[in-house]
């Protein structure tokens, strides 16, 4: 039931942070591991850890902004696996300014990069996924899906848009075989959110303080829920969004 020998996953973004926890679930699970991002010394280290696990994994450059590079991460996968069932939609930025201080430039990086970019790869993955007869798309959303701050408009906007989207692709897929659901993670140490806690007064503080968990959560902490999303055991499981944030979004 949670056995992906055989099968291929497209993780965007997983040579660091989430993207990399996700992508190390997969391949204890017996997955072949594609890493699709833009920083390729980076990736070095991320596949040599992906294949202690015994499996096989690869690195291609990405940039969820170019349609084209999208198609073409999706294309190579299948060159280089021969087949792909498994999308984990992971890139993403932000920007930290109050929203009257918003370029539309910097509006326009964060959302076409967390949303536009996770539509373009899903777009590419569904014929290749239909043809090998099902297949499983996981997006990271955010807690910030379901709050709001301050000076997160635009990242918050883009990860909002990732939880309507997932339910719209899994309505509309669902007759395929293809079961699409997102993630929500919460304050989970990582890079982006290291730049969080130093623009953030008080932030980490904060974090602790609300968190039932009593701790930053790690990418660790996403190889699991990877693992059943990708897997037989979440076939009857579409168009959800489940928190990874150690109980922070049901604490009031």
């Amino acid at each position: 039931m949670f056995d992906l020998t055989g099968k291929v996953a497209l993780v965007t973004g997983g040579n660091g942070g989430i993207g990399l926890g996700m992508a190390r679930g997969l391949a204890q699970a017996g997955a072949a591991v594609a890493i699709a991002a833009r920083n390729r010394a980076k990736a070095e280290a991320a596949l040599k850890e992906l294949r202690a696990y015994g499996g096989k994994a690869t690195f291609m450059e990405l940039d969820v902004l170019d349609e084209a590079s999208c198609r073409g991460a999706v294309a190579k996968t299948i060159a280089g696996f021969g087949r792909l069932d498994i999308l984990v939609n992971n890139s993403g930025t932000t920007v930290r300014k109050p929203p009257e201080a918003l370029t539309a430039d910097e509006w326009r990086l964060v959302v076409e990069t967390n949303l536009t970019g996770a539509f373009f790869c899903s777009q590419a993955a569904y014929p290749e996924m239909v043809r090998a007869g099902g297949g499983k798309i996981i997006n990271i959303g955010s807690m910030m899906s379901l709050f709001g701050a301050p000076y997160a408009a635009p990242y918050a906007a883009s990860k909002g848009g990732i939880v309507q989207m997932t339910r719209a692709l899994a309505t509309s897929w669902a007759k395929d075989n293809i079961q699409v659901n997102a993630v929500l993670p919460g304050w989970i140490d990582t890079d982006l959110t290291r730049g969080a806690r130093e623009q953030v007064a008080g932030l980490h503080e904060r974090v602790l303080a609300r968190s039932p968990s009593g701790r930053w959560g790690r990418p660790e902490d996403f190889e699991g829920i990877a693992v059943f999303l990708a897997t037989p055991a979440s076939d009857f499981v579409t168009g959800t969004a489940i928190p990874i944030d150690g109980g922070y979004s049901i604490l009031v």
